[in-house]
């Protein structure tokens, strides 16, 4: 059984949800508590909301497969994965709370509105109690608005940009997944031992918020070593055909291409670049490189021998060798027959990190779940010791330095963690400039009723 092929409830819905015409989301009401989507029965039902269709419709196919692991894990189906491993141990393989967790799911298309649409009909006609996924922060932000709105959990999946946490955090708002700052804090150093302190960069960007924080954050980055910044030039997402922008790369002056692009448009970028001749060039007396600040596997595999030697960095990778990747790629594999994304373990992780903060806090109410999660410390997930900020939402842990590999083995293994940079190097104030600085708040939890 394909997962394409699942049913809709505890599995994909297929096709867009438009939101109109839909009920007000059920508030039951009891003498001890009044909120969103209580369940009452024997059920739990949870939203998964992520592209199906679109530039980053790969990322979400993997987000869905580790979204499933994940329910079954709960429910005390297959092997457990990181249950086993986290360091928590309130998860009994009952659901939570007792109550049998089920799930639906929508369609993002990686664009906002039709994000909050599908989110939207979850709430309101699937009575969902909370929502995670996304491969794009326009999207998570978005999806994470509405659901402060509508007094929902939102565990965000994939969403990269500084301002999920930053400008635009929102108390019924949670990221585990790293953020621009970190790939910036985690790259420098690495790069600058590559390629030293005298270079000139040209940044293609992806027009949205999470291009436009990167952009600043690597550029901050690299500036900081000494590098120089040519030129910043946005691509639309899903342009598909970059080589108008590329041309003008070679005239610039510059010697690094910055691809802050990701999904289907990396691919598509990087392999032209690479096409232009740009990596067997000389400029300024130095050999041309391209860095590509966020990676995923699933884009290394896309572009191929296109990324050899090139650098990045990932929130995670399948090839760590402590216990809890190591159960999860396992159980991940043996269902799917592939290792799993870092979009794949940020929704896995997601999953369990709610169903333990409800288990935590005794309730499905978002406020006392919120309350559990803010200032929680774990282990056992795959990155090492893990801090919610209670601040910000953001987690904080170790950070992943990569490199495309010179001579892969398997169509998996195209790239190499070279570096695994600490919590501390990657960690900020919560009224940093590039998160909104003093100005950016959490607002109060709203639990809907």
């Amino acid at each position: 059984m394909t997962i394409s092929k699942l049913t809709r409830r505890g599995v994909i819905k297929t096709g867009a949800v438009t939101g109109a015409g839909l009920a007000l989301p059920t508030i039951f009401t009891s003498a001890a508590s009044a909120f969103t989507n209580e369940p009452t029965g024997s059920t739990v039902t949870l939203g998964f909301n992520v592209p199906q269709t679109g530039p980053y419709a790969d990322e979400g196919l993997d987000e869905l497969r580790a979204q499933e692991l994940a329910v079954e894990h709960i429910n005390g189906m297959g092997d457990g994965g990181m249950l086993n491993t986290f360091s928590s141990k309130v998860l009994d393989g009952t659901g939570i709370m007792g109550k049998k967790v089920e799930f639906v799911t929508g369609d993002t298309q990686t664009k906002s509105d039709a994000a909050r649409a599908s989110a939207k009909s979850m709430i309101e006609k699937d009575g969902v109690v909370m929502i995670n996924g996304g491969s794009s922060s326009g999207v998570a932000i978005a999806v994470q608005g509405l659901c402060q709105e509508a007094g929902i959990i939102f565990m965000a999946g994939l969403t990269h940009s500084n301002d999920t946490t930053g400008k635009d955090r929102k108390a019924n708002g949670f990221r585990h997944f790293f953020n621009a700052y970190m790939s910036g804090a985690a790259l420098g150093p690495v790069l600058e031992k590559a390629y030293g302190t005298d270079r000139r960069a040209y940044h293609l960007t992806a027009d949205y918020t999470w291009g436009y924080t990167q952009e600043a954050s690597i550029q901050a980055s690299t500036e900081a070593l000494g590098w120089e910044t040519v030129n910043k030039v946005k691509t639309p997402v899903g342009a598909g055909d970059f080589s108008s922008y590329i041309t003008p790369v070679l005239q610039s002056g510059a010697d690094v291409l910055i691809l802050n692009h990701y999904g289907g448009d990396m691919i598509n970028s990087i392999t032209q670049a690479v096409q232009f001749g740009l990596r067997d060039k000389q400029v300024n007396g130095k050999n041309f490189e391209i860095v590509v600040p966020l990676y995923s596997e699933l884009m290394a595999e896309g572009a191929g021998e296109n990324i050899k030697g090139v650098y990045g960095s990932m929130n995670w990778n399948w090839q760590l060798q402590d216990a809890g990747t190591k159960a999860f790629v396992k159980s991940f594999g043996e269902k799917y027959g592939r290792p799993p994304s870092n979009s794949a373990h940020t929704c896995y992780v997601q999953t369990l990190l709610y169903a333990d903060a409800v288990t935590r806090a005794g309730s499905f109410a978002p406020c006392a779940v919120a309350e559990a999660l803010e200032g929680f410390e774990f282990d056992g997930m795959g990155n090492g010791p893990t801090l919610y900020r209670a601040d910000d939402h953001q987690c904080f842990k170790d950070v992943l330095v990569m490199k495309g590999k010179d001579n892969p083995s398997t169509e998996f293994d195209i790239l190499e963690v070279v570096e695994v940079t600490p919590r501390a190097q990657v960690e900020y104030a919560p009224d940093h400039e590039m998160f909104g600085g003093g100005e950016a708040s959490l607002g109060e939890c709203n639990n809907g009723a």
